[in-house]
């Protein structure tokens, strides 16, 4: 069963494309205008170290709050029930635990370095820091591939565009971020996150009032039961999530919340620690909101639909959800197109492709800074002038936004829900990324050996990925246990696998000499 073949008329109209023009505009013409505010690169990639706490929290949660994150969590919601709303709660205690002990992230912003590869320079050595900075910018580069993909899901669903004006459509947007991200670098990605946390939050809390009026709390449980039985509100049944994915997700919680680049940078871009703590703390809420909301509109969507007396239907055989994973991911935003008025769908929507583009600039500076200051940079005997690096900075963005436009189209997931394809991506760096930062950061007997044997054994995770596992044989070993559960199993046993090699290379090759990394 696919989209097409349900045949809905959306309530999207040519009123509310003006209205996505005029936002989606004045955003941009705001991220231009940031150029004149970078004069270095401590200016481009963490905004001259000025970020206060409001402004911090408000565009962290900006930045994931963004439209693939609305996607995959309302994917969770749409095939998990209540049960999925477990992750929400994982995701906002990882930020709160980080928050308030200030695990990795204060130690990272009081040696001041700009990027999580330059720690392990300072800790271990420049050898490590251009393998780790290969390893972070590959998985980052992956993870972010399918955020196009994510986006034209939404775009389809929502406005019922045909495929060749899409490709048309998302190109012009990723554009759009590519331009205001090369001139205004940090700054840019700063103010136009900010204008997207306000507006997306106030949409997304309305949809979610609306929805729930439309469809009315004992549709929403009578649904889930008939759907997803008892696996729809316990964790733990043998159709459910399992004990395994739930300890993954509270693991990958506490580590990207400390680890994520893309997080990690607003801690460096702080004006202290303090403001670093404050910025985890309060994001914590955010975090829990900006899943919560997509999960609850999931739920919301298999109940509008299972009742719906139109083609609809056929998304249920004998009461059980079917369809590849791309309808599923639809589902969401098809139901806001059914249930939304005109004006206010085209406001929402605004607000949604905003946080499209707000996720971009801030992956696309990320990526770029780590490939310029930790593999480029580092491989010259010279040292590269600001001018040089802003220069080629800008360049890769460039050639990263090429490079989604083609593997965006190309990727296929397979059957693969789109939060396990992301949390694989990320795996790939930040398991063996946190036995370099913990253990690093922590323990002074960490040495050069052990955190290469860490950063390959992190590395291992792309046996998760799709391809890979078809290659080496373990597609069959997947679909017998559910993909969920495969990639819990993954991500746990390399994160223990990469502390278990940093520990042993540490205890056999120690450092003849270890300096202080702070110094």
């Amino acid at each position: 069963m696919t989209l097409e073949a349900l045949d809905l008329a959306t309530n999207f109209s040519r009123f509310d494309w003006v209205i996505v023009v005029i936002y989606l505009a004045a955003t941009v013409a705001i991220g231009i205008y940031a150029n004149r505010y970078v004069a270095n690169m401590s200016d481009y990639i963490v905004a001259g170290r000025s970020l206060r706490s409001s402004l911090g929290i408000a565009t962290m949660i900006g930045s994931e709050f963004g439209l693939v994150t609305v996607m995959y969590m309302a994917q969770k919601g749409v095939t998990g029930g209540f049960a999925a709303l477990h992750i929400a709660l994982a995701g906002a205690l990882g930020a709160l635990f980080v928050g308030l002990t200030g695990f990795i992230v204060v130690p990272l912003r009081e040696m001041g370095v700009m990027t999580i590869p330059e720690f392990y320079e300072k800790r271990f050595s420049r050898g490590v820091r251009v393998l780790g900075g290969v390893i972070l910018f590959t998985a980052g580069v992956l993870n972010m591939g399918m955020f196009l993909k994510a986006g034209g899901q939404f775009v389809t669903a929502m406005t019922g565009l045909e495929e060749n004006l899409l490709k048309i459509v998302m190109t012009v947007l990723l554009a759009l971020v590519l331009l205001y991200t090369i001139l205004g670098g940090m700054v840019s990605v700063v103010i136009t996150d900010y204008l997207q946390f306000v507006v997306l939050s106030f949409g997304m809390l309305l949809a979610s009032a609306l929805a729930f009026h439309e469809v009315g709390w004992t549709n929403i449980v009578n649904a889930v039961e008939s759907v997803h039985g008892k696996a729809g509100f316990d964790l733990f049944v043998s159709e459910g999530f399992g004990v395994e994915y739930v300890l993954w997700m509270i693991l990958a919680a506490i580590i990207g919340s400390g680890l994520w680049p893309v997080a990690t940078m607003r801690a460096c871009s702080a004006q202290n620690t303090q403001v670093v703590k404050r910025l985890y703390s309060w994001s914590s809420v955010g975090f829990l909101i900006r899943s919560l909301i997509p999960i609850f509109l999931g739920i919301c969507a298999v109940a509008f639909f299972f009742r719906h007396e139109s083609a609809a239907s056929q998304l249920f055989l004998d009461g059980k959800l079917v369809g590849d994973s791309d309808t599923q991911m639809q589902l969401m935003p098809l139901f806001l197109s059914q249930i939304l008025p005109a004006g206010l769908i085209g406001l929402i929507g605004a607000g949604m492709l905003a946080a499209f583009m707000s996720t971009h600039d801030s992956y696309l500076l990320c990526w770029s800074s780590v490939l310029v200051q930790d593999i480029i940079a580092p491989c010259f005997p010279g040292e590269l002038s600001t001018k040089t690096r802003l220069l080629l900075a800008r360049l890769v963005i460039l050639l990263i936004g090429i490079y989604l436009l083609v593997f965006g189209l190309w990727y296929d997931l397979g059957g693969q829900a789109l939060m396990e394809y992301l949390w694989i991506t990320g795996a790939i760096y930040f398991t063996g990324a946190f036995a370099l930062l913990a253990l690093g950061i922590y323990w002074n007997r960490a040495s050069t050996t052990g955190a290469y044997l860490a950063l390959i054994a992190g590395a291992s995770a792309a046996i998760g990925l799709g391809p890979v596992k078809e290659l080496l044989g373990l597609d069959k070993l997947s679909d017998k246990v559910g993909d969920q559960r495969m990639s819990a199993w993954i991500g746990i046993s390399t994160t223990l696998l990469a502390i278990g090699l940093m520990v042993l290379g540490s205890l056999i090759f120690p450092d003849t000499k270890r300096e202080d990394p702070s110094s």
